[in-house]
């Protein structure tokens, strides 16, 4: 296949005009000159000048279409992948819940078994490249959405049992610090096996800066679930200022973060550290109505999803693509540093750069054509067009 007239983003993070080749699945050559240079026989895409961007990666959201990841099933599991692969988010990484520690031993069991036994079936779906534990190590107090009868204080036996219920595939643990007294220890035990986060927590700045002096190295959907960050209490946003190894997720829908304060972020902390996340929930693709999130009824009104309880936002029902469209024409931040924040940076945070995040020869064929209006064109999964 060969994809042609198209203005390719690349690894340095700008677009050029040029072709891209692919064989057997994978980026086999990158013309940024010439055409002809490129030659892989078979189909050809006439891009027709669009942008050609790597397929997004969505580090931090909970389902879609009417599926929850938390719901533990491998129809659960195909029909999300399915979902995101055709809004242009090709790999994946799913967060739980705060729910009992066996529910969630036995949603990480089966994400594992469809990794290993079904996922090259449904190779036209995302790829799941990892979990994203949002709970239970979390906070009262800024429990947001989640169920505050399965919060527990960080245990690194039961962080072990995580992990290896995956095999491997948890990738982010969050924990709030100020509820042990240990979790320097329980940082230091467990982050060469996983990245730790900071997630739902209450922790001002200096617990929050010693965390990731410790080796936390990200925080889970700044700004959302934690203290407010001001001039005399900077909070767990000003430790992670300060914290130059700690990426940081934004939620981009246009609900959860003021525009003002995504583009204060982006010049706090630089563009490298910025992973855009969607946090969206099963209601999104879905039509407005009441659904359930971890076990909580949750009202969604367009983009804007609220617990009935009390009216606290609860995730978002907004896709990655959609994020990022709103990050460029609604919140003035770049195309190229958008792209970036939606494909390299959330790879790299995962461990999977190597394969993906980038259109480079030899990684995986996973790109998307948008038109000027960032609209897609299409969607290649694998080398495969998928829409």
């Amino acid at each position: 296949m060969i994809i042609k007239n198209v203005n390719i983003y690349t690894e340095d993070k700008t677009f050029a005009k040029g072709a891209v080749e692919i064989k057997n699945g994978y980026f086999s050559g990158v013309s940024l000159h010439a055409e002809d240079e490129v030659n892989a026989g078979g189909e050809i895409i006439d891009g027709e000048g669009a942008y050609a961007i790597p397929g997004l990666i969505d580090v931090h959201f909970h389902g879609c279409m009417g599926y929850d990841f938390c719901d533990g099933t491998k129809e659960a599991v195909r029909e999300i992948a399915k979902y995101e692969a055709s809004v242009g988010v090709t790999g994946i990484s799913p967060a739980t819940m705060t729910l009992p520690v066996e529910e969630l031993i036995r949603v990480l069991e089966v994400a594992a078994d469809y990794k290993e036994t079904e996922e090259k079936e449904h190779a036209l779906g995302a790829d799941l490249l990892g979990i994203n534990m949002e709970g239970p190590f979390i906070s009262i107090e800024k429990k947001g959405a989640q169920d505050e009868r399965n919060i527990i204080s960080c245990d690194a036996d039961i962080c072990q049992k995580f992990l290896n219920a995956s095999k491997g595939l948890v990738k982010f643990i969050g924990i709030a610090p100020e509820r042990n007294k240990d979790f320097s220890s329980f940082i230091r035990q467990m982050k060469d096996k996983v990245n730790i986060s900071l997630a739902h927590t209450n922790a001002d700045y200096d617990t929050a800066k010693a965390a990731f002096d410790a080796g936390a190295d990200h925080a889970v959907h700044l700004y959302n679930a934690m203290p407010a960050f001001s001039h005399r209490t900077p909070g767990v946003v000003g430790a992670v200022s300060d914290s130059p190894h700690v990426n940081a997720e934004l939620i981009c829908d246009g609900v959860h973060i003021h525009p003002a304060v995504v583009r204060a972020t982006f010049k706090m902390m630089g563009a490298d550290r910025m992973i855009l996340i969607s946090d969206s929930m099963r209601a999104t693709g879905m039509p407005n109505g009441r659904y359930m999130l971890g076990g909580l009824e949750v009202d969604v009104s367009e983009n804007r999803a609220t617990l009935v309880s009390n009216g606290a936002l609860a995730g978002s029902a907004t896709n990655l693509m959609d994020c990022m469209r709103t990050a460029v024409q609604k919140m003035g931040i770049p195309l190229e540093t958008a792209v970036a924040c939606a494909t390299m940076n959330p790879a790299k945070a995962l461990g999977v750069y190597k394969n993906y995040g980038s259109i480079t020869a030899g990684k995986k064929a996973d790109l998307v054509l948008l038109d000027q209006e960032l609209k897609i064109k299409a969607v290649i999964k694998d080398g495969i067009r998928v829409v």
